[in-house]
C-alpha cells in the first residue's frame, strides 16, 4: 500500500518559524515533523511514499531525497498553488493504482495510529480523535460506526471530535475531488461532507499520537511529546564533574563540560559545547552546533541549530530558531501571558519568548513572556521587550 502525504502548506499562524521552511520542516525532538510522520509509516510497513510539496519544497527534498536513508522510497508531486486539500490530493492522482493512505504531513503521529487505520481492510475509512479545540479543525459528527457530517473550521461548537486528516481510499475518491473542485471545493472535508451519503465514511478512533502545532507556542508540547526513546544514549564527551539523569541522548562530537546538570528528557543535536556549570531541565531539546556558556539555566523549551547563548542565559517554555546569537545574561522567563497571532490574541497558561532565526540579542536582554520576535531582528543591550516584534525588527 501507498501513502500520499500532504506537505505542501506554509503554516502561516506558525510565522516566524515557516519564515524560511515550511511547517512540516519545522524541527521537534532535532528531527523535522514530516520525518516523524515518514518513520511512523515505514515502521507500519508503508515504505512506498508521495510527498505532495509546494511552499519552499527545496527544505523537504532536499532533507529526504529519495527517502532511502529512513527505509522509505520516496517520489514528490508538486502543488504549484496552495489552494487546500483537496487540490493537494488532486495532484497525487497519478501515482496511486490501490487504496492508499493520506496523511497530513504536518501533524506528529506514531506507528500505532497507522497500524489502527490499516485493522480496516475494505471502503473509505478516517482517523478521528478528540480535541480541546475542535474549532481549528474539521470537526467530524458520528453516528454508529460511520461518519454523519464534517465540518471544516465551526464557528459554533458541534462535537469535541476532530478529523486527524488522516484517510484511507479508493482511487475512486479521485472522482469526487475532481467533481468537488469543479463545484468550488477546496477542501478534502468539503468534499467527503457533500458525498458522505453515497459513499461511507468508516471513522476509526485510534490508540495511538497524533498532535497538531496550530500556533508557535504549541511547538513546546510537540517538542514533548516527540521524546519517544529511552535511556542515555551519549556519543559525545561528558566531562568528570557533570550529571545525566534520565533518558538524555547527546551526539556526535559534543561536549557537556563539568559541573553541568541535566535532567532528561533532553535531547542534544551534535557539535554542541555546552557549559561549565550549565542547568538543562526535562522536556528540552538543543539542535547542532549549539553553544551555551557557563552559569545559564534552560527548561522546556526548544532550541535550534547553530545558535549561541552567552553566559547567565535563561529560558523557559521558549522556541528559538536557528542561528540565534546572544549576549550574556538574555532572560526568557515563563508566566501567563497573553500572545497576539494575525491581530487575534491569546491567552496561554504558561510561555515564554519564541524568537525567530537569525536574530543578534545584545547583552542583559529581557523579552518578557508571550512575545514573539521576528526574523532577522536586532536587540540592543539592555533592551526590554514587551510585544511581538516583526521580522527585521530593530529595538534600541
Amino acid at each position: 500500500m501507498k501513502a500520499v502525504v500532504l506537505a505542501a502548506g506554509e503554516g502561516k499562524r506558525l510565522r516566524p518559524f515557516t519564515n524560511s521552511r515550511p511547517k512540516v520542516m519545522i524541527p521537534v525532538a532535532n528531527r523535522p515533523i514530516l520525518q516523524h510522520v515518514v518513520e511512523g509509516l515505514v515502521k507500519a510497513g508503508i515504505k512506498d511514499i508521495v510527498l505532495v510539496v509546494g511552499y519552499k519544497k527545496e527544505r523537504i527534498m532536499s532533507h529526504f531525497g529519495d527517502g532511502k536513508a529512513i527505509g522509505a522510497d520516496i517520489r514528490y508531486a508538486v502543488q504549484d498553488r496552495q489552494l487546500g486539500t483537496a487540490y493537494a490530493l488532486r495532484v497525487a492522482k497519478g501515482w496511486v493504482e490501490d487504496d492508499f493512505l493520506v496523511i497530513a504531513g504536518d501533524n506528529l503521529i506514531d506507528v500505532q495510529m497507522v497500524q489502527d487505520l490499516l485493522k480496516h481492510k475494505k471502503g473509505n475509512a478516517i482517523v478521528v480523535t478528540s480535541s480541546e479545540m475542535p474549532s481549528k479543525y474539521g470537526v467530524v459528527s458520528v453516528e454508529g460506526e460511520y461518519v454523519s457530517s464534517i465540518v471544516e473550521k465551526p464557528s459554533s461548537k458541534i462535537s469535541n471530535i476532530i478529523s486527524t486528516g488522516m484517510y484511507r481510499f479508493s482511487p475512486s475518491i479521485f472522482n469526487l475531488i475532481d467533481e468537488g473542485i469543479a463545484n468550488g471545493m477546496s477542501t478534502i472535508t468539503d468534499v467527503l461532507q457533500q458525498n458522505l451519503k453515497k459513499v461511507p465514511l468508516l471513522a476509526v478512533r485510534t490508540s495511538g499520537r497524533w498532535m497538531d502545532a496550530v500556533y508557535p507556542w504549541d511547538l513546546i508540547r510537540l517538542n514533548w511529546a516527540a521524546m519517544d526513546f529511552q535511556g542515555q544514549q551519549l556519543a559525545g564527551a561528558v566531562e568528570k564533574g557533570a550529571i545525566l539523569k534520565g533518558d538524555v541522548a547527546v551526539g556526535n562530537g559534543s561536549k557537556i563540560r563539568s559541573g553541568c546538570y541535566i535532567e532528561g528528557p533532553v535531547i542534544i543535536g551534535e557539535g554542541c559545547d555546552i557549559g561549565p556549570q550549565v542547568t538543562i531541565m526535562p522536556s528540552t531539546s538543543i539542535g547542532n552546533g549549539v553553544s551555551i556558556g557557563p552559569y545559564s539555566y534552560i527548561e522546556e523549551s526548544l532550541i535550534g541549530d547553530n545558535v549561541s547563548l552567552s553566559s547567565h542565559t535563561h529560558l523557559s517554555h521558549c522556541v528559538l530558531d536557528e542561528g540565534i546569537s546572544s549576549g550574556p545574561g538574555l532572560q526568557c522567563p515563563a508566566d501567563a501571558a497573553t500572545s497576539r497571532v494575525d491581530q487575534e490574541f491569546f491567552s496561554i497558561k504558561i510561555i515564554g519568548a519564541l524568537i525567530g532565526e537569525s536574530t543578534s540579542i545584545g547583552a542583559g536582554v529581557v523579552i518578557e513572556p508571550g512575545c514573539i520576535v521576528g526574523a532577522g531582528c536586532r536587540l540592543s543591550s539592555h533592551a526590554r521587550v514587551s510585544d511581538s516584534l516583526d521580522n527585521r525588527s530593530i529595538v534600541v
